[in-house]
């Protein structure tokens, strides 16, 4: 485990929390509960069931704090991607009707953070609905569906009636204009 960040507020809580402070894992959840419920519910579309998989992703951090590296991410970017996984997991489980698999990275080789690294890294709501609202309204629609609720890119084909390559297509190309607006 990394050193904690001095530019991560809630870095310092992890190794607290790994080490059983069970007041550090306190002032994570008050900290972050708001936004990992958002994460659930937005998936999920349950209220019960998103408490329940944010029960989970607690105890899964209280478990796992001393796996988190501060140089590969900000503690939010980490317990978000752990809240979006846990809730994916319990859609899966609802059945055939409800399976999405997880969206396939797209690697875009220029040595650069993708753009699913950035928008995931992007701990301001309004850079991001910004720059999500210089989208034209389809690919702000395939994006939020790929990415917000877990829908994979040949179930979105489908409910949209539109080849599996041209959604990928729509997908990357909004990707890297998210990515541009996102870094400046």
């Amino acid at each position: 485990m990394n050193a904690p960040s001095s530019i991560d507020p809630l870095a310092e809580l992890l190794p607290r929390i790994a080490s059983g402070d069970r007041a550090a894992l306190r002032q994570l959840y008050q900290a972050s509960s708001a936004k990992l419920f958002g994460v659930c519910l937005r998936i999920l579309s349950d209220r019960e069931e998103s408490e329940d998989v944010l029960q989970e992703v607690y105890l899964t951090i209280w478990r796992r704090a001393d796996r988190f590296e501060a140089g590969r991410a900000s503690v939010m970017t980490w317990i978000s991607t752990i809240a979006r996984n846990r809730a994916i997991d319990r859609l899966r489980a609802r059945g055939p009707l409800a399976y999405a698999e997880q969206v396939e990275e797209l690697e875009i080789d220029d040595g650069k953070p993708s753009a699913e690294t950035l928008l995931a890294a992007s701990q301001d709501g309004r850079a991001l609905g910004r720059c999500l609202s210089e989208l034209d309204e389809r690919t702000q629609q395939v994006i939020r569906t790929a990415f917000f609720e877990g829908v994979t890119y040949d179930a979105l084909a489908q409910r949209m009636d539109t080849p599996l390559g041209t959604v990928k297509s729509w997908i990357r190309r909004g990707l890297l204009k998210l990515k541009g607006c996102l870094e400046r």
